[in-house]
């Protein structure tokens, strides 16, 4: 059976540094995978790579079988690849209705603006946002510029979502909202990658993680046997906030 997206011998350079060296793995189709490893592991870089943010030095990727490696990021993105970003990205003199409707209108295929508008409110909504979208993106609070940055993802249909880091910073009620969203985004079929140090969250929403350190992959399997490796263990000593135990 073909792999929904196959990441096979990828590799990122820069200059004399190899940040990503020569890591495979793949996701079947509806899977919510868990990317582990301590700061500086090469997981963001694996993200940027698949998104087309940062070009390939080395090795393929592909989704439905077909090549995303080499391609622009915004064939990348119409080709069913969403994201959302560690730092958070916003476009800050739009209104946070605005930023979804930029999303919604990029999409290939012609929406109406009225369409494309009721589109958005309904986004928001459904990342805790409802009614907000006269506010201007600069005036919300980090939390809620996540919560946008995440509506906009899903404005472009993903099949697949790259979540770095999204539920970071949470508290613990915005955390179980965060993870039930995830859940429920997962079930309408959407396959999901997610870069997370909350385990807590990698434990509730991953049966199965990929673990990096020093740009090479170190482990894959089930998550609570991947949480138990030796190795994982080692990779994490000093980030307290990342404890496997």
């Amino acid at each position: 059976m073909m792999a929904f997206l196959e990441i096979s011998d990828l590799t990122k350079r820069f200059g004399g540094l190899t940040a990503v060296n020569h890591v495979s793995f793949s996701l079947t189709q509806g899977e919510v995978v868990a990317l582990l490893g301590p700061n500086g592991s090469g997981k963001t870089t694996v993200l940027n790579m698949i998104s087309g943010l940062l070009p390939v030095s080395g090795g393929t990727i592909t989704l439905e079988g077909k090549r995303l490696s080499g391609l622009p990021a915004h064939r990348i993105a119409h080709a069913g690849v969403a994201r959302t970003f560690q730092l958070v990205r916003v476009l800050p003199s739009l209104t946070v209705s605005d930023n979804i409707l930029a999303a919604i209108l990029f999409r290939a295929g012609h929406t109406s603006e009225r369409d494309a508008r009721i589109e958005a409110a309904a986004l928001l909504a459904e990342v805790g946002l409802e009614g907000r979208g006269g506010e201007h993106a600069s005036d919300l609070t980090y939390i809620d510029q996540k919560r946008m940055e995440l509506a906009r993802a899903l404005a472009a249909r993903p099949k697949l979502l790259l979540l770095d880091e999204w539920l970071a910073g949470l508290n613990p009620s915005e955390l179980r909202i965060g993870i039930d969203l995830i859940a429920r985004l997962n079930a309408r079929g959407i396959t999901i990658l997610l870069v997370e140090h909350v385990m807590d969250a990698v434990r509730a929403l991953c049966p199965r993680a990929v673990v990096m350190n020093a740009g090479r992959k170190i482990a894959d399997g089930a998550t609570a046997d991947v949480l138990r490796d030796p190795e994982v263990v080692r990779a994490y000593l000093g980030e307290p906030h990342a404890a496997v135990a």
